[in-house]
C-alpha cells in the first residue's frame, strides 16, 4: 500500500507513523499547512518535522505554501467555522490531489491523532474529497496514542506548539489570560 500522510507537525506524527509502521504500512509524510501562522511558527513546525523525519528515516515531501493572505481571505467572514471551512478542507484536498497525481493508493492525516480536533468533521471532509479524486482515504482513530506521542516528543525534545496553528487558534488558546478592557 502506498500511503501519503498529511502531517501538521512532528509531535502529532509520532504515534501515527509508529502505529502505521506496526501495521507494516510505510507512509510518505506530506507537509502542506498554509493555515499555520505566524511565519516563525510555520518555520518551527516545518523544521522540527524535517529533523524528526530525517532521524527516523522516513520519506517526506515538503510543499511550501505559507498562505497567510489566502487564509485571511477565506476565513474572515466565518472565523468560528474556519477549521472545517478552510483548514481541514484545503490541507486534505491538496493531499488527496497530490496523492492521486503521484500514484498513491491512499491518503490520511495526522489530524486524526488530536483529541482537540473535530474528528467527525475531518472524516466527513476526507471521505468527500476521496470520492472527488477517486482515491481511498485511510481512516484510523489515532487519538488513543495522542498522549504517548506527546510524551515521546517531549523525550526527544521536539518543538511542541502551544496552539493548533492559525492566529485565531492562538488567540483562543490565550484568551483567558488576556487582560479585560
Amino acid at each position: 500500500m502506498k500511503l501519503l500522510l498529511h502531517t501538521c507537525c512532528a509531535p502529532c506524527s509520532i504515534y501515527c507513523i509508529d502505529s502505521l509502521r506496526d501495521e507494516k504500512i510505510e507512509p510518505v509524510v506530506y507537509w502542506f499547512n498554509p493555515n499555520i501562522h505566524p511565519y516563525t511558527e510555520y518555520q518551527k513546525r516545518r523544521d522540527c518535522l524535517k529533523q524528526y523525519t530525517s532521524s527516523i528515516g522516513i520519506n517526506t515531501i515538503f510543499e511550501e505554501d505559507y498562505g497567510l493572505k489566502e487564509f485571511c481571505k477565506k476565513v474572515v467572514n466565518n472565523i468560528e467555522t474556519r477549521c472545517q471551512d478552510y483548514c481541514y478542507l484545503v490541507r486534505l484536498e491538496q493531499t488527496a490531489k497530490y496523492a492521486k497525481e503521484n500514484g498513491y493508493d491512499n491518503f490520511s492525516t495526522t489530524l486524526l491523532v488530536s483529541p482537540y480536533q473535530k474528528h467527525d468533521v475531518i472524516l466527513k471532509i476526507a471521505q468527500e474529497i476521496a470520492n472527488k479524486y477517486e482515491i481511498s482515504f485511510l481512516y484510523r482513530d489515532f487519538r488513543i496514542g495522542f498522549r504517548k506521542g506527546q510524551e515521546k516528543a517531549k523525550q526527544l525534545d521536539l518543538y511542541r506548539q502551544k496552539y493548533c496553528g492559525c492566529i485565531f487558534s492562538e488567540n483562543d488558546r490565550y484568551a483567558k489570560q488576556m487582560p479585560k478592557r
